[in-house]
């Protein structure tokens, strides 16, 4: 299960949308699938998921000017996964710090 949850998406926005809608965010493998999702968020963190919205970031095109040259690269596609938590249940990311 550790190949589809990536990272925990750690922003304004999510942290809004926990305090809120008791919702989390993960930055998850781009071809798992939502029912994928939930079982893997439901093993590691032992929650009752109960909804999941997923959606592609696409890659954007980045340059940086050097002395030489310009140098021009792509930022890689990535999927998020909203996992909206049953009433009662959280997940602290914070409880390591």
């Amino acid at each position: 299960m550790n190949h589809i949850l990536i990272r925990p998406l750690i922003s304004e926005k999510t942290n809004t949308m926990g305090q809120k809608l008791n919702r989390v965010g993960f930055v998850v493998n781009r071809h798992a699938n939502k029912l994928q999702i939930k079982k893997a968020v439901e093993q590691m963190y032992g929650v009752t998921v109960a909804e999941v919205n997923t959606a592609v970031m696409p890659g954007k095109q980045k340059s940086r000017y050097t002395r030489r040259q310009v140098l021009r690269g792509m930022k890689p596609a990535y999927k998020k996964a909203y996992v909206t938590l049953a009433k009662g249940d959280t997940i602290d990311f914070y409880s390591g710090v």
